[in-house]
């Protein structure tokens, strides 16, 4: 009895071993897809945001060549995602990572409701794409790059605290995205003013819309969080400075580069969540029992350099409050 109680145990033990190395062996495959930019940016050495994603994931089990296949695509910032959207689920990953634009989130919602989504939201309840955001429901989550009219009013006092006289800003966002906040964001003494972007969103459409600004007289502009911004961080700095226009941004990568200010959450934060959510989910979490994360924290960075160079002074008061000045 002993001697076969040995075997069987020998065998539940060879038998269980299989079951992990099966396991260890399976290789999820996923897509990436990112409203416009390089395709070949989205990688574990690439800019730091994606270095954070790709350690989540690695730190989860989960390492591209080894047990995860990874299908890059890019809108380039197309007029609409359709044929990208048919192209990607032809495919049929197991999950999908949208990274960029609401718009681009809402087409693949329209287009399958089993495949998992991980995505980058902007105010997600409002435009449509979850139904809360503790419990989304569906095959929708991700992390939300904003907490809607408070943050914004927040950046408006913050430029207006460095040019107390100026009552014209633009607002450099999408028009989807556009139409949804600007109407909302009725501030005493502020005028809107110039074009939202419109696709394709490319060098050439920031460009007309940085002309359109200086023909308006714009003296300040806020920079949204959309992913295109993102992707076109260096060329929107440096319309900024060649307008000589003031801008407060998102995220301190684009003070670090040269803009303004910016007050928003930390981008590697955000992005090292993304992956950390995709990993709860190729683990066999359901995304609509993925409560939305949202930012808790955010960050005031401040150029000085930039600030001198435009002829701004900015006030002591605001300088000791700052997460980080660049001088």
């Amino acid at each position: 009895m002993r001697r076969r109680n040995l075997i069987f145990g020998l065998f539940a033990v060879a038998a269980t071993g299989s079951v992990r190395a099966e396991q260890t062996k399976k290789v999820h495959r996923i897509a990436i897809v990112v409203s416009a930019g390089p395709v070949t940016a989205i990688t574990e050495s690439g800019d730091a945001f994606w270095q954070s994603l790709f350690d989540e994931l690695r730190r989860l089990g989960y390492v591209e060549g080894q047990n995860l296949l990874i299908e890059r695509y890019s809108g380039e910032g197309r007029a609409d995602y359709l044929d990208l959207v048919r192209d990607v689920l032809g495919r049929d990953p197991e999950l999908i990572v949208v990274i960029g634009s609401n718009v681009l989130t809402l087409e693949f919602k329209a287009a399958s409701a089993t495949i998992p989504f991980v995505a980058t939201l902007a105010s997600p309840v409002e435009m449509g794409i979850v139904a809360s955001l503790a419990r989304p429901g569906g095959n929708i989550t991700g992390a939300a790059v904003d907490v809607g009219l408070e943050q914004w009013g927040k950046r408006i006092q913050l430029l207006q605290q460095v040019m107390p006289q100026a009552t014209r800003f633009g607002f450099l966002q999408t028009r989807a995205a556009r139409g949804q906040w600007v109407p909302r964001l009725q501030y005493s003494g502020v005028n809107w003013v110039g074009p939202p972007l419109d696709p394709p969103i490319d060098e050439a459409a920031y460009r007309r819309v940085f002309t359109d600004l200086a023909h308006d007289r714009a003296e300040g502009i806020l920079v949204a969080e959309e992913g295109d911004n993102i992707v076109n961080l260096k060329l929107v700095v440096e319309l900024a400075e060649q307008n000589r226009l003031p801008a407060i941004y998102p995220f301190k990568m684009f003070v670090e580069a040269g803009g303004l200010m910016s007050y928003g959450l930390d981008p590697l934060a955000y992005f090292r969540r993304l992956g950390g959510i995709a990993g709860q989910i190729l683990k066999g979490t359901k995304p609509g029992d993925i409560p939305i994360i949202q930012p808790t924290k955010f960050e005031l960075a401040i150029n000085l350099k930039t600030a001198k160079a435009l002829g701004l002074t900015v006030p002591p008061e605001l300088l000791t409050t700052a997460d980080e000045v660049i001088e």
